[in-house]
This record gives structure tokens, C-alpha cells and sequence, in this order.
């Protein structure tokens, strides 16, 4: 017997025919309900926050308030719920013109109008202010330097007005868990503070990525504990951050202190994104959602290095993935040439840059098991990382030898927001010093 697996790619499906006993895993999150009535749930958290005081007692008539957002390439819903929080603001005195919305891109481009106006809303975006960060041209403001040695300049927005940060949690390969705190490192950070900052990422002792970061490791993680620090600097006022299920809904908020609320999500998040799987497989076929979970191979790397843990050293991963973007990252494939001249540690350690680190460690996945893309790309961009790349899906099976029965192979259509956990419990707890990548 065989069954049809359907993976989004882009707006549309591809189809895969497997033989069932192939088959070891379909990995899915636990059964989640998304929240039916947003807005009802969020006015009760707001009024019942996490280590925090009531939102109505933080902000006051007179406040000058930037709400931190993130860019397109997140999926966090946040046009669902900004008006709510806006017209909390509204009822507290705080006119929408005391209010701007600051888009956290980090080191990403700037965002369309027709991508704002996505991210917040029609009507908010009539309604409000919405301003790109840019690492290299916003104002900045010097806020303290971390015990690490990282100088933390930042959006002067967010030094000279009460801070709301919004934005999404999830798994994250090289912090632990994304939102939170990243809305201020790397969100509205100069590139100095950024580099700086994920220079931590690789190992300081050898060259290879840092093994204290992870895929949710927070405990020892010194990126993540150094971007705690920098966060306390500018310490926000409050926080609102939403967990999006495999269907694209809001799952859960959770709202109230910037670092408590936060550090309650991801626990959240840890419990039901993590999916058991009794061994490792021969092929793991990773989907990463569609649209725009895909948007970019920067982005559709989260799947690679998820689809990591689940695959057997020296077996395949096939990762579908449209890439409509390219790479995402202007520089991204500029990083193959050290790489063909052995130079890719010591020149990233130099030069750091997140998208140089993203391809860094794409390198890395790629030396352990065989990784081949199907995607828009052309596939000699990705030849260098030692990427079987391939833009007709037929040869993406054919190459992965997808229906061998001898490969046991595992399913991740939505390999970004899934987290394999190995049975055996060599896949550590969120808060242990370091997930297994191995």
C-alpha cells in the first residue's frame, strides 16, 4: 500500500507517492486549536499579564509609544491584533499620532508598502506611522555595552519612547527561540551590535559553529544570554507576542513582562512543537509551509537545520523549498568564495554577518548528510555549499531515490515549526546547554 503526501511549496502543492512502509514519521505538532475570539483573548491578557502590571498602568496619556513589529518574512499574524493594542492605547489618551510602528528588520531589506500595509492592516496602516530600522541609517542611540563586550547601539525610537514589542515565537537555530528579545537584537540594532552579538554563534575554540547554541537552548547560550543583556539596556515596557500554528493561526499569546512573558511562550512553544521519532531516517523529505515560510533559501534553512536532527549521518535530505527570493540575502552566496579558498571561519569571524552565519551553517548540515534543494534557484549558486540543487521536481526525487524501500524516511511538511526529538532522550530539554545536533 502506498499513500499521497502533500507539501506546500510557494501558493501551490507538490505530491509525493510513498510506500507505507516507508514511512517512519509524519512529523506534526501536537493538536492545537487556534484561538477562536483574538481580540477577547488578548484584552484578557493585557489586563492580566505575565510579571508585569496591568497594560493600563504601564501607559498613560502623554506617551510617546514605538510598537516593535516584525518584517514580512515572519509569520506572526500581527494585523490580527495590533488594533487591539492600539486602540488600548486610544482609550488610555494615547492619540495614534504618539504612536509609531517600528518594522525590526535586523539586517533584512526595507519592506514595500504593500508589505507594511500586509503586516499591520489596512486600517492601521492609514492610521498609523510605519518606519522601516535600518542597521546602517536609522539614528542611533548608545545604550550600555554587555559584560560579553557588545557596544548595544540602537533605534533611537525605542530609547526615547515606551517600548511594546510584538512579534512571534519559534524554534531557532542559533538563539534558541525566536521573538522576544530579538525585536531589539538583532531587530533594531546597528550592524555593529548585530555582528557583535551573533559572532557568538561560532565556537571559540575551534572552527565549527558554537555547541552551546541550539535549537531551543537558552541555558549557557551565549548568544541568547547576551542579547537578554542588551535587551535589558533599552528594557521594554511591555510585550505581546503570538505562537502560530502549522495552519498559519494564532495558537497562543502571551503577553506582559518582555523577558518572563517571553520565557513562558517558549516553554509553550517547546511543549507543542516538539515531535518524538524512534530513530533517525535514512531520508527526510522537509516541506517548510509555503508562502512566505519559503521565501528566501535564508529563510527556508530553518527547515534544513530542523530536518538536521531527524536525519541519520551521511543520509539524504530532500528540502522543498520555491525560494522566489533567491537567496534573501544580497551577500548570501557571496560567502561561497572563501568558502572555495578553505577560508569560511576565519573570514565570518572577521567579517560576521547573520546571512554569512545562515550559510555557514548550511555548509555544515550539508557535510553530514546529502542535501538536495528543490527550489527556483539556480542549482550551481548552491554547488559550492555542497547542495544538490535542482529545479524540476521529478529529478529532486529521483536524486533523494524517493519510494526505495530500503530508505526509512521521515515527513516534515512543516519542517520549520517542527522539532524532532529523538526517543532515546539524547534530544535535551529546553534550558539544557545544548540540543542534539549531531
Amino acid at each position: 500500500m502506498s499513500q499521497t503526501y502533500s507539501f506546500k511549496y510557494g501558493d501551490n502543492y507538490v505530491k509525493i507517492d510513498l510506500p507505507d512502509e516507508n514511512v517512519i514519521k509524519v512529523l506534526e505538532s501536537s493538536d492545537i486549536s487556534p484561538i477562536v475570539d483574538i481580540p477577547g483573548e488578548l484584552e484578557k491578557l493585557l489586563d492580566n499579564p505575565i510579571e508585569s502590571k496591568p497594560f493600563k498602568d504601564v501607559f498613560q496619556a502623554g506617551d510617546k509609544v514605538v510598537i516593535v513589529a516584525s518584517d514580512i518574512t515572519r509569520l506572526v499574524k500581527l494585523d490580527q491584533y495590533l488594533p487591539v493594542i492600539v486602540n488600548r492605547l486610544n482609550l488610555l489618551g494615547i492619540p495614534d499620532d504618539d504612536i509609531i510602528v517600528l518594522i525590526a528588520t535586523g539586517t533584512h531589506r526595507e519592506e514595500t508598502p504593500e508589505e507594511k500595509t500586509r503586516i499591520v492592516g489596512q486600517e492601521m496602516y492609514r492610521r498609523l506611522q510605519v518606519i522601516d530600522h535600518s542597521c546602517d541609517h536609522s539614528e542611533m542611540v548608545y545604550a550600555g555595552t554587555s559584560s560579553r563586550g557588545t557596544r548595544v547601539e540602537v533605534n533611537k525610537l525605542v530609547v526615547e519612547r515606551k517600548v511594546i514589542l510584538t512579534g512571534g515565537i519559534v524554534h531557532h537555530l542559533m538563539a534558541g527561540f525566536g521573538g522576544g528579545r530579538k525585536s531589539i537584537v538583532p531587530g533594531v540594532a546597528s550592524r555593529r551590535t548585530i555582528a557583535e552579538n551573533h559572532l557568538h554563534s561560532l565556537d571559540p575554540e575551534a572552527e565549527r559553529s558554537n555547541p552551546l547554541i541550539g535549537v531551543g537552548a537558552t541555558q549557557n547560550n551565549p548568544l541568547h544570554l547576551d542579547m537578554n543583556e542588551c535587551t535589558k539596556f533599552v528594557n521594554p515596557d511591555f510585550l505581546v507576542n503570538a505562537i502560530i500554528d502549522t495552519s498559519g493561526k494564532i495558537a497562543k499569546f502571551v503577553a506582559g513582562h518582555w523577558l518572563k512573558a517571553w520565557e513562558a511562550g517558549c516553554q509553550w512553544a517547546d511543549d507543542k512543537f516538539g515531535v518524538s521519532i524512534p530513530e533517525r531516517a535514512d531520508l527526510v523529505i522537509a516541506g517548510c509551509g509555503g508562502y512566505p515560510k519559503d521565501i528566501s533559501l535564508y529563510q527556508s534553512t530553518k527547515s534544513l537545520f530542523n530536518a538536521s536532527l531527524a536525519v541519520k549521518p551521511g543520509g539524504t535530505i530532500l528540502l522543498l523549498a520555491e525560494c522566489r527570493e533567491g537567496a534573501g540575502a544580497d551577500e548570501f552566496f557571496g560567502w561561497s568564495k572563501p568558502l572555495r579558498h578553505g577560508c569560511l571561519d576565519p573570514e565570518l569571524r572577521k567579517n560576521f554577518t547573520i546571512p554569512g552565519y545562515i550559510f555557514y551553517a548550511a555548509v555544515e548540515a550539508a557535510m553530514k548528510a546529502k542535501v538536495i534543494l528543490y527550489s527556483s534557484i539556480d542549482p550551481k549558486l548552491v554547488e559550492p555549499m555542497g547542495i544538490i540543487g535542482t529545479n524540476s521536481f521529478e529529478e529532486a526525487l529521483k536524486l533523494a531515490d524517493v519510494g526505495n524501500q530500503n530508505l526509512r524516511t521521515i515527513l516534515m511538511p512543516y519542517g520549520g515549526s517542527t522539532i524532532p526529538l529523538l526517543d532515546s532522550n539524547s534530544y535535551q530539554p529546553s534550558g539544557s546547554t545544548q540540543r542534539d545536533q549531531s
